[in-house]
């Protein structure tokens, strides 16, 4: 299911371009779920981060379409922007707020529709193969292969990557739920190790990327079977 929220003053676009997504699911056979909103403080009130994609008219009053994407970005960064304009030079400057693409008005099916598998790609890119954390106000995607281990401390957890450190609220158990079918595995109660980033064990610990992490007595066997199951399956 994708998931889209329409930014757009004009009744006339909204429903010309609910028209492209009805016409668009029913090609590509994928359910298609479109909020509209009027405007941009509308879109921005109460903003919860449950759209795969924001189509954003440029031009609105009040709140412009460049105006209301910053206001987004500091609320979601991971969001698919595509925006939807007149003139192609007040699309251009989309990219200032990570904007994917723009489509000029009047939006021709075959603009459209290439504009959406150009995000299909992306989210399939994306499903399975990062986590998003909520962090301070805002989301942060990051790659699963990028984390080395998470620490769960103080009731919070702690991404530790190759990009940095990162935290976030959230449940050891249901992270670990998560991410165990792509190869992480608990090594005592505060932390799960992404087993493609071990590089040695002993008895009592293991070493994933330049850390060495203690490895619990009750958490050993089941721990040393994952690693095991890992690589004698070539898991990737």
């Amino acid at each position: 299911m994708l998931r889209i929220a329409i930014v757009e003053d004009d009744l006339g676009d909204r429903r010309h371009l609910q028209e492209m997504i009805d016409r668009f699911s029913e090609a590509c056979g994928e359910c298609c779920i479109a909020t509209v909103f009027g405007s941009g403080a509308e879109f921005l009130e109460g903003y919860q981060p449950n759209y795969d994609l924001v189509l954003m008219d440029v031009e609105m009053p009040g709140l412009d379409g460049l105006e209301t994407a910053r206001e987004l970005r500091m609320l979601d960064r991971t969001v698919i922007l595509i925006f939807i304009t007149n003139m192609a030079q007040y699309a251009i400057r989309g990219y200032e707020v990570d904007a994917l693409d723009y489509v000029l008005k009047p939006v021709s099916y075959y603009s459209f529709e290439m504009k959406m598998k150009k995000v299909r790609r992306i989210l399939a890119e994306r499903q399975g193969n990062s986590v998003v954390l909520s962090s301070k106000g805002e989301l942060r995607r990051i790659p699963v292969r990028s984390i080395l281990y998470v620490e769960v401390r103080d009731h919070s957890l702690y991404y530790y990557t190759g990009e940095g450190e990162f935290s976030a609220t959230g449940s050891m158990k249901k992270l670990e739920q998560e991410l165990e079918p792509q190869g992480f595995a608990r090594c005592n109660n505060c932390y799960l190790v992404n087993l493609m980033h071990v590089r040695a064990v002993s008895q009592e610990q293991v070493v994933v990327g330049e850390t060495e992490l203690k490895i619990s007595r009750p958490r050993r066997k089941a721990f040393m079977q994952a690693l095991s199951a890992y690589y004698g399956g070539g898991g990737e």
